[in-house]
């Protein structure tokens, strides 16, 4: 008997992809034994949708690891895949396709994965595709998604593992699923998540290519094995998905006897999470022992995160940052003494928030978001403490630094201001009336900035020297698009608390942050929206780039120029007859747009007098309200050089300018 007699006697064909070959071993014929060396993952193809680029990145950093295990990978953008025609290859190809798919704010798939998630969810449950229409097909799934969004966490993810499953693929490691609210994220980050899964889905990719066959029974079909992987049973991370996927495998026909012992499962499941749920209500609503249930604000991950940022480890409390920001910051708009921005501290009681807004996400966005407060609170007095102790630290660090006089050094160690606005949302922390009420005591000016959310602590906030309202966009859809808002009735919160900030007797102040290509149009629908709330100043200012993100897509493109911003805000001025162009401040690409109450004869009175709010709010406090006070009580003159059109664009002629050496060409107002 010769080599191919005795090869196809053994049932195989010659045209097999597997390859003989031989091993060290003689028979006694003399002929050499062989082996076919079969291929049980021929590679693997990672598809993903990102909307920020998050996905994108999971799906590279995946196809690196992927790589270092000899094999064959590809990462696939599902914007530009076709599942009808594509997909079915799967079943024979012997890849594994891991899929790293994001959900949208509003449950929805990203703008890449709509067209395959649509094609998926129909063919799903179209009866002639069937539930076996991919199988064979391997697959693994990790959604990207935040906690915030209860009712549609991780919807995607959780859709396109369901859909798959249904029609006849088989998943081979359990549902990864990211949070990026990093308060509940299971890891402490999103990112953490993902590592987590990624380590699982190369452990068990490595199981898959040592390809352990099931042995043979004697019942094969035509005489031959099917060399099938083994896979995990079908699990999922929802209770919800594991109640039903657990009592039934997908290609088995459940006895109508047997629905009712699945049916009591999944009620008893559902029962056990409303259960629960009632459990954490009430733990919510009992104020007594509210600081032993809740998580802390600052996880380990995000003051990691902040220290990268620049933030002192030390600095960091439970649930906030005592400061964020260094010495130097001018309190204010630029019509607001801008003269001592090393006596201003910038802590952020609440590092939470209820938007995204993408600006701040491109400064990496660490600080945790939410609707509603549901962590440990640390008490006022400790904030304000360790918020001057931490402020005093900083500065110094800058003695004896080249440059610093000394009559600024000495100046700087006692605290004027507190600025409350570069993350998160003050207005959410439960005793900010009392942190104001600190602050005004240790005669400290507040600043404190809202996102527009909360309107009803908007009406019961406490006179602050100057409230500012974030008006990031004069529509509904474009403040969806830049915001993120986490509230579905976020437009209407948004409107009543520009009618909540008219009803404010303090100086009261629109921020708009000016993206080029994103927010400057619609100007008719910002002249409404002032009207609306009828505030005493509006600050505009061009965006401040902080570099790339994975997270936005804004680049140097976005951020206007100075005589932009100019020409957007005479525009503005037009259409708001009771306003005018007061201030600028050029070195800050901002300009002060002012009610003209209080231009008074020919002269503007934009700028605080300091010591005289300090008596009226003393006033205030000491009449329980009653000796009310309003922002003209407290106007002083604003000097010349701060003035629009003036010389010195905002800059303090008694200051000393220091220009970049070697500049090729004027980058003022960028």
């Amino acid at each position: 008997m010769n080599f191919v007699q005795l090869f196809i006697l053994k049932g195989k064909k010659s045209q097999e992809k597997s390859v003989p070959k031989a091993t060290g071993d003689l028979m006694t014929n003399g002929c050499i034994s062989l082996q076919n060396k079969e291929v049980f993952v021929s590679g693997v193809k990672i598809f993903y949708g990102s909307q920020t680029g998050t996905a994108k990145g999971f799906a590279t950093s995946l196809a690196e690891a992927v790589t270092s295990l000899d094999l064959p990978v590809a990462v696939i953008n599902l914007k530009e895949y076709d599942p009808d025609d594509q997909l079915v290859e799967e079943v024979t190809s012997k890849n594994v396709c891991a899929f790293v798919v994001a959900t949208y704010t509003d449950g929805q798939p990203t703008e890449s994965a709509v067209w395959f998630c649509k094609w998926l969810e129909e063919a799903s449950s179209d009866f002639r595709f069937g539930k076996t229409y991919l199988k064979g097909m391997r697959y693994a799934v990790f959604g990207l998604g935040n906690s915030v969004y209860a009712s549609h966490f991780n919807k995607v993810g959780k859709n396109v593992d369901k859909w798959l499953w249904m029609l006849g693929a088989h998943r081979v490691v359990a549902r990864g699923e990211g949070d990026c609210d990093v308060v509940k994220s299971k890891h402490g980050s999103i990112e953490a998540d993902f590592r987590v899964w990624k380590t699982k889905f190369l452990a068990r990719l490595q199981a898959l290519q040592k390809g352990e066959k099931k042995p043979c029974d004697g019942n094969c079909k035509r005489g031959q094995c099917e060399s099938s992987v083994e896979e995990e049973p079908s699990e999922s991370t929802s209770e919800e998905e594991s109640g039903t996927e657990d009592h039934q495998n997908l290609n088995s026909v459940v006895d109508v006897e047997d629905l009712g012992k699945i049916m009591n499962c999944v009620k008893k499941e559902k029962r056990e999470k409303e259960e629960q749920e009632e459990k954490s209500s009430l733990v919510r609503n009992t104020v007594k022992n509210e600081d032993s249930e809740r998580r802390t604000m600052i996880t380990p991950a995000l003051r990691e995160a902040l220290t990268k940022q620049g933030e002192n480890p030390q600095e960091v409390l439970s649930h906030g940052l005592a400061p964020v920001f260094g010495p130097g910051r001018d309190p204010g708009d630029p019509g607001s003494n801008p003269t001592s921005g090393s006596r201003c501290m910038e802590p952020a009681p609440p590092s939470a928030c209820s938007l995204e807004f993408l600006p701040l996400v491109l400064r990496h966005h660490t600080n945790p978001v939410g609707t509603e407060w549901r962590w440990k609170m640390d008490q006022p007095e400790m904030i304000l403490k360790e918020a001057i102790e931490n402020h005093q630290n900083m500065i110094k660090q800058f003695k004896g630094v080249p440059g610093v006089k000394e009559e600024r050094f000495e100046e700087a160690m006692m605290v004027k201001h507190c600025a409350l606005s570069l993350v998160g949302e003050p207005i959410m922390y439960p005793e900010i009336n009392r942190f104001l009420k600190l602050l005004h005591e240790c005669k400290i000016s507040s600043f404190l900035v809202t996102n527009a959310q909360f309107p009803l602590e908007i009406r019961n906030l406490k006179p602050v020297t100057q409230l500012y309202v974030s008006v990031d966009a004069s529509t509904k859809d474009s403040l969806k698009k830049i915001d993120r808002p986490l509230f579905k009735d976020f437009w209407q919160r948004f409107l009543n608390s520009l009618k909540a900030l008219a009803a404010k007797q303090q100086r009261t102040v629109y921020r708009l942050t000016l993206v080029k290509a994103w927010n400057v149009d619609e100007l008719q629908a910002y002249a409404e929206l002032v009207s609306l709330g009828n505030p005493d100043f509006i600050e505009v200012k061009g965006v401040t780039y902080c570099g790339e993100s994975s997270a936005s897509s804004l680049t140097m493109a976005n951020v206007p120029w100075h005589e932009e911003v100019i020409h957007f805000v005479r525009e503005l001025v037009d259409l708001i007859p009771d306003y005018e162009i007061a201030c600028e401040h050029e070195h800050s690409n901002c300009l002060l747009i002012a009610h003209k109450r209080f231009k008074i004869g020919r002269e503007w009175w934009t700028w605080i007098d300091y010591n005289r709010f300090q008596e009226l709010v003393q006033g205030y406090e000491d009449s329980g309200g009653s000796a009310t006070f309003s922002a003209e009580d407290y106007m002083a003159k604003t000097p010349h050089w701060a003035l629009f059109g003036a010389s010195e664009r905002g800059f303090d002629p008694k200051d000393t300018r220091y220009q970049r050496k070697n500049k090729s060409k004027d980058i003022s107002g960028c």
